[in-house]
């Protein structure tokens, strides 16, 4: 491998491991928003499970669209909005199913329904539909902004040297 692979390729991991800490941080602030919020809701309502699960997971989706475009993603496209805001929101959905159905599954088909048994569940479910999320997030909802095209350098002009002439001649008019 040659050494300007090489190089790419090092600037490219550090890249992403850059990309791996920031989603990290803001991903680890959803986590304890989303933490917070299902257990204030499950020791001070009645709410099943699932439903407090849904909330606090919407509450997280909303903290998290905000650190990931202003402080993750802050250097991707930003032109289609619109777009980036639907993606995020269907791809946090498919989470919040995949986060939801295994607390739901450990909940109602497991019975391990104590405190510390939903949360448990709840934090592997956070893991696995943040594989998903942080996969979907980068390749279909923050993209790259294109390379800029490489430019040309040209090659300085040289202006020739203007040819040596002869004297001028006087013209001489035919008449004389």
């Amino acid at each position: 491998m040659s050494a300007t692979k090489q190089a790419a390729l090092v600037d490219r991991a550090r890249g992403l491991a850059r990309e791996v800490v920031k989603f990290g941080a803001v991903g680890g602030l959803g986590v304890l928003v989303n933490l917070g919020v299902f257990n204030l809701l499950r020791n001070t309502t009645d709410l099943q499970v699932g439903r407090a699960n849904v909330i606090a997971i919407t509450v997280a989706i909303v903290c998290n669209y905000i650190g990931f475009r202003y402080f993750t993603y802050r250097d991707r496209d930003k032109s289609g909005r619109k777009r980036e805001m639907t993606l995020f929101l269907a791809f946090s959905v498919i989470g919040m199913v995949i986060e939801t159905g295994i607390l739901y599954a450990a909940t109602y088909g497991g019975g391990w329904d104590s405190p510390l048994q939903n949360n448990v569940f709840k934090l592997i479910g956070i893991g696995v539909a943040t594989l998903f999320r942080f996969w979907s997030y980068r390749t279909w909802v923050f993209r790259t902004l294109p390379a800029p095209a490489p430019t040309a350098v040209a090659a300085p002009r040289t202006v020739a040297a203007p040819e040596a002439s002869a004297p001028a001649r006087p013209v001489v008019s035919a008449d004389r």
